[in-house]
């Protein structure tokens, strides 16, 4: 595991996220009557420790990688875009997860019709191993990436023709072919979350959001019997849960909930969650 700060000198208390939410025009109180900010975070931390989970394996040092959560907010309340996994995978065989996967090195020089909010890419690289931006860039763009691999959906931009890095490799040379271009200003970072020790897969992973307005042109046959992604659903945010899905998907959407309704602002802190000390902690990135 990458060496990090210690949490109680570096991080950001939950009353900073409410600080920023009020500024942001909402306050935590808005994702539930009564609750506060420490509540909140108590309640999420308390679900993930509460799972059994198999430590018994060799240790590993944490992949980066990314995941895509993608809103419908056009008509009433949001909907969550949400894959089955086939059940013959060794990895969350039959689970209901967000696209995603692990970044690549070519994810760094793939071309973008524009690029991050600044505050986007500062959190980025908050408790980053030798940060930079290309370094923080490369994670949206593995979520968009992994996200066609896995849906077909092309997120970004259309009618803009690719002239930067990456057009003539796959899968970007679909998208160049359908004047289609990443655009990472419209990327809302929502959290970040490593996978605990001696587990059998680790993953330091960066969760994103983006609104389906940004579906630019999609590719049929990617999701079926023999896919890693055997079906696609479409689910309000408050049905989500009655799917089978890991506990930290689970946890990604008590935050997304949360921040949309602390008004899904770019200059909301972003929650981390690393497990220190046996159990997962929950600190803010700022």
């Amino acid at each position: 595991m990458p060496n990090e700060p210690n949490d109680q000198n570096n991080s950001a208390s939950a009353d900073d996220f409410d600080a920023a939410a009020s500024a942001a025009g909402a306050t935590a109180a808005d994702t539930e009557p009564g609750i506060t900010p420490d509540d909140f975070a108590r309640r999420l931390t308390d679900e993930l420790n509460s799972v059994d989970r198999d430590m018994s394996h060799p240790n590993l040092e944490p992949r980066d990688a990314a995941t895509l959560i993608v809103i419908d907010r056009a008509a009433g309340a949001p909907k969550i875009l949400l894959g089955r996994r086939h059940t013959r995978h060794k990895f969350m065989p039959g689970k209901f997860v967000f696209p995603g996967g692990r970044v690549e090195a070519a994810d760094r020089t793939v071309a973008a019709v524009n690029e991050f909010d600044p505050r986007v890419s500062e959190r980025l690289m908050a408790r980053m191993r030798r940060p930079s931006p290309a370094k923080a860039r490369a994670f949206a763009i593995a979520a968009i990436r992994e996200t066609f691999e896995e849906t077909g959906l092309m997120l970004g931009v259309a009618g803009v023709a690719w002239n930067g890095a990456g057009a003539g490799e796959e899968p970007w040379a679909q998208f160049a072919a359908q004047n289609v271009s990443p655009d990472l200003s419209a990327m809302h970072f929502i959290a970040r979350a490593i996978t605990p020790p001696r587990r059998p897969r680790r993953f330091d992973t960066r969760f994103f959001a983006l609104d389906a307005e940004a579906i630019a042109g999609k590719v049929e046959g990617v999701v079926g019997p023999d896919a890693e992604l055997v079906e696609l659903v479409w689910l309000p945010l408050t049905e989500v849960e009655q799917l089978d899905i890991p506990p930290i998907t689970k946890a990604m959407l008590g935050e997304l909930e949360h921040r949309i309704a602390c008004g899904f602002d770019h200059a909301l802190p972003v929650p981390f969650y690393r497990w220190i000390g046996r159990r997962f902690t929950r600190s803010l990135l700022e």
